[in-house]
């Protein structure tokens, strides 16, 4: 091709990174990675993607840390990380940032597959020392964090309750304080935000100073008061992050990112017009009910099962889709809680071509989470569909959805005020129509990858 030539894009070489991907995981930042890598491909360039996988505790053998697949046309490296590796590293915290294991791996597929242009979609369970070897070499790398990974350790900026966290205090003390509580409970996780973080930096900072600590739950909390001054400091390496919201660009800065680095660009997706038309016209008299998403506890389903329950038997059905294999207990207590409820319904996962499908069999798509959301793609999948949306008033969320515009906003965790929104729906066919017709037409992924080649420094033309 004639690169020269005005109209025409240069075909690259485009590494893909995230810390888990398909077949075995299917969320959504797993399929705005595939959805990237499909349209890319597509157009011509060369894609390939370097994932992390969660491994059991048993310590890998040498050499079999990495293999290599085939997904749906993409060729995949995948890292099987097992948190054993620690005890080489001596501390899993610092193992969550700096992997060298995972570094290696990264390096063997840079002088590999020689790629152009590098973008991490996440960095678990790979580290952002990945970020520094991309650097070295000169190679232009961008990311889009699609959660709060960069920032707090446990990803999700909220404590057990939901209740949101500010994020790290100077010498993250407050992580600290939080970490250790964890394996006591939720309600033990949950007091540690009323103790003052500077008890919690004051024990850090004591750490830091005693280079003769050897024992490992002191060499965690070494790592941790170095994880977010690490990461910050290799984020502003990246030639460009594309956040998807105000929010969590306003995060990044907050904590010390160049603002030049930031640039806002919300995700796109992939969706079936036919869908889009067809979707907005059906409405039942039974009000149909969705769950789409992880089925872990952050992500509230539970919220929504007690909300359901004080609904007048027979008013609503409720579908759950999501894989019960990934957090097992958890997946256990929602069944518990539906047990004898026929109008219930766990329908487990589907392709991710079959979205369109799935919401068009539904009134309102309900996205209870409890944490400090990121922008859920569900959500945008279900305005394409003319689906309204009942969702966890949370910032991230709270960009793609206006109260009583276009969804309804509830305060998150609370199950009763969940209820009270969809009791309006019931009660106000109305209003479901008009929220329905008014559910904004979402980005395409086409249109999203465009704006990443400009982000780039190419053209987005074909």
């Amino acid at each position: 091709m004639d690169e020269g030539r005005a109209g025409k894009a240069r075909k690259m070489k485009v590494l893909l990174t995230v810390h888990q991907f398909f077949p075995d995981f299917s969320a959504g930042t797993e399929v705005l990675t595939y959805s990237v890598a499909k349209e890319l491909i597509g157009r011509g360039h060369q894609v390939r993607v370097l994932t992390g996988h969660p491994e059991s505790s048993a310590l890998l053998e040498k050499g079999k840390e990495v293999e290599e697949y085939d997904y749906d046309g993409i060729h995949v490296y995948r890292y099987n990380h097992s948190n054993d590796h620690a005890l080489v590293s001596g501390s899993r915290m610092q193992l969550d940032y700096d992997n060298p294991i995972a570094a290696e791996i990264f390096e063997r597929v840079l002088n590999e597959f020689e790629p152009d242009t590098v973008h991490f979609f996440h960095l678990s369970r790979l580290g952002s020392s990945l970020i520094t070897k991309v650097s070295e070499k000169a190679i232009p790398a961008f990311l889009t964090p699609t959660d709060f990974w960069v920032i707090c350790p446990k990803a999700r900026m909220s404590y057990a309750d939901g209740q949101a966290c500010s994020g790290p205090s100077a010498n993250a003390g407050n992580c600290a304080m939080h970490l250790a509580a964890q394996p006591l409970g939720a309600q033990a996780e949950s007091l540690v935000k009323f103790i003052p973080s500077a008890v919690g930096d004051f024990l850090v900072r004591s750490v830091q100073d005693r280079k003769y600590f050897n024992l490992r739950s002191l060499n965690e909390v070494k790592a941790l008061g170095k994880r977010l001054p690490t990461n910050i400091q290799r984020l502003n390496r990246l030639n460009k992050i594309v956040v998807p919201n105000r929010t969590l660009e306003n995060l990044l800065l907050q904590y010390g990112v160049d603002r030049e680095r930031v640039v806002l660009s919300a995700y796109g997706i992939k969706f079936d017009q036919s869908i889009v038309r067809s979707a907005k016209a059906v409405i039942s008299s039974v009000l149909r009910i969705g769950f789409i998403g992880t089925l872990a506890s952050h992500k509230g389903c539970h919220v929504l099962l007690e909300a359901f329950q004080l609904l007048d038997k027979g008013s609503a059905t409720l579908k759950i889709y999501g894989s019960e294999a990934e957090f097992p207990e958890y997946s256990q207590e929602l069944r518990a809680r539906s047990e004898g409820n026929s109008l219930i319904e766990f329908c487990g996962t589907f392709p991710n071509s079959s979205i369109g499908e799935v919401l068009s069999e539904l009134d309102v798509l309900v996205v209870p989470s409890i944490w400090t959301e990121n922008t859920p793609l569900v959500i945008y999948s279900a305005q394409a569909a003319g689906c309204p949306v009942l969702a966890s008033d949370v910032p991230g969320i709270a960009e793609a959805i206006e109260d009583d515009v276009n969804g309804l906003l509830f305060q998150r965790g609370n199950s009763k005020a969940l209820y009270q929104c969809l009791q309006t729906l019931i009660r106000d066919q109305k209003k479901l129509e008009r929220l329905a017709l008014s559910a904004p037409a979402p980005k395409s992924i086409a249109t999203y990858v465009d704006e990443l080649l400009v982000i780039w420094g190419q053209s987005p033309s074909l």
